[in-house]
């Protein structure tokens, strides 16, 4: 597993700073590297520049990210393409999420499902090019990661071998809630898992270590909801960019996959919602957008409906229009990636039903994923945290079960 995490590590580097040069920034990584430049000058979570025009929005965004671009040496200047510190300390946080998707993988199928996940998520591309991109994917999918093992730990600690409850878990409670915490201030979408993730352990009889999971993260993020209190005289949680992000999955116009940038009438209409409530910050349009929404969404239910499929349908098909904005390579061997892990990692999950560990914490995570991508819409780039590594993890245990039956036949 050490060795597959520094294969990935090389693998990382060698796509950011060999293919990936002096790429165009995207609206979104100029969003992120704005907020970090702000936070290395002392200017606290503001953006630094003006807009470019009249009709370039600024989204709000969690603070969790832009914090780690200013202190990987991020934000010291402007730049147009992804700076080489921001490359190598993503590689880095990469290589840790190839570890950790071995770790989990091994706890509950063996050392030869962590060998097999972690080789696999080494060279799986998708993980690989993510980390030269300035997007919070990588940092996010490490930071989940690192919650699930945390909370498998937890569990463990709390049930000895006789099956009696003990309370030596607590503090990996706490940690785990913590770990969860921090990633929900990178991804607000991890929020989904809390509530997911205390069913899970209420039903296995860990009730005591849910209010402590729950305290961790509660711990994290709640100094940050009381600043935006504070800032924006109203509740917003995290970021308010939930707002639109709803709004977009679930516009009249919406095909069911992808954002704005592939389905430019929803932009448009976007850019007219703001013209109409013009001089509103996005922190007081995050509840106009939550309305218009749901307002539609109440006199039109069936239509709702059918869209909600469809958003099911593409959370696992790799189709839809976003994925034809880039490259053919970069689509070929996204699709292609996704492909080959995805049956091996239904027969993994089908499979761990039948081992004596129960479904991981790894399960409320993957369901969060997919409950994020069906709420609002499913996009490659919300796919890639966790529900990749989750097929992986599968797919190592699936493995392993069919060595270990190949070995004893």
């Amino acid at each position: 597993m050490a060795v597959a995490a520094l294969v990935g590590l090389l693998l990382r580097l060698a796509f950011a700073f060999v293919y990936w040069i002096d790429k165009p920034l995207t609206h979104d990584e100029r969003e992120y590297l704005a907020l970090a430049r702000s936070l290395s000058a002392g200017k606290g979570f503001t953006y630094d520049a003006p807009l470019d025009s009249s009709d370039t929005p600024r989204f709000g965004r969690a603070p969790g990210y832009p914090v780690f671009l200013a202190l990987v040496g991020g934000g010291l200047r402007e730049v147009d393409a992804t700076p080489p510190q921001v490359k190598i300390a993503q590689s880095v946080v990469g290589a840790i999420g190839v570890w950790l998707i071995g770790a989990i993988a091994q706890r509950a199928g063996g050392p030869r499902a962590g060998v097999a996940a972690a080789i696999i998520a080494a060279v799986y591309p998708p993980l690989v090019w993510i980390c030269g991109y300035v997007f919070s994917e990588a940092l996010f999918s490490t930071a989940a990661l690192s919650a699930v093992l945390l909370l498998n730990e937890a569990v463990d600690r709390t049930t000895p071998p006789d099956g009696t409850i003990k309370r030596t878990g607590s503090a990996w409670g706490v940690a785990a809630g913590i770990a969860t915490g921090g990633a929900m201030l990178i991804r607000p979408a991890m929020a989904f898992f809390v509530p997911l993730a205390v069913v899970w352990l209420v039903h296995r009889r860990r009730t005591a270590l849910a209010v402590t999971f729950v305290t961790g993260a509660l711990v994290v993020v709640g100094p940050w909801t009381a600043r935006n209190v504070g800032v924006y005289h109203r509740l917003v949680f995290i970021a308010s960019e939930g707002g639109v992000t709803f709004w977009t999955g679930n516009h009249p116009r919406a095909t069911g996959e992808g954002d704005m940038a592939a389905n430019p009438d929803i932009k448009v209409s976007e850019i007219a919602f703001r013209r109409t409530h013009r001089g509103l910050s996005q922190e007081e349009l995050e509840p106009l957008y939550y309305r218009e929404a749901l307002t539609y969404i109440a006199r039109h239910p069936m239509w709702w409906t059918g869209l909600l499929v469809r958003k099911a349908f593409y959370t696992v098909v790799p189709a839809g229009r976003s994925y034809a904005l880039h490259s053919p390579l970069y689509r070929t061997s996204s699709i292609a990636s996704y492909l080959i892990v995805l049956p091996f990692g239904v027969l993994g999950a089908a499979m761990w039903r039948r081992r004596p560990h129960p479904p991981e914490s790894l399960f409320p995570l993957a369901l969060s994923a997919v409950v994020v991508c069906i709420l609002f819409f499913p996009q490659e780039r919300f796919r890639i945290p966790v529900i990749d590594p989750t097929l992986i993890i599968c797919a190592g245990v699936w493995y392993a079960h069919r060595a270990h039956h190949t070995i004893e036949t």
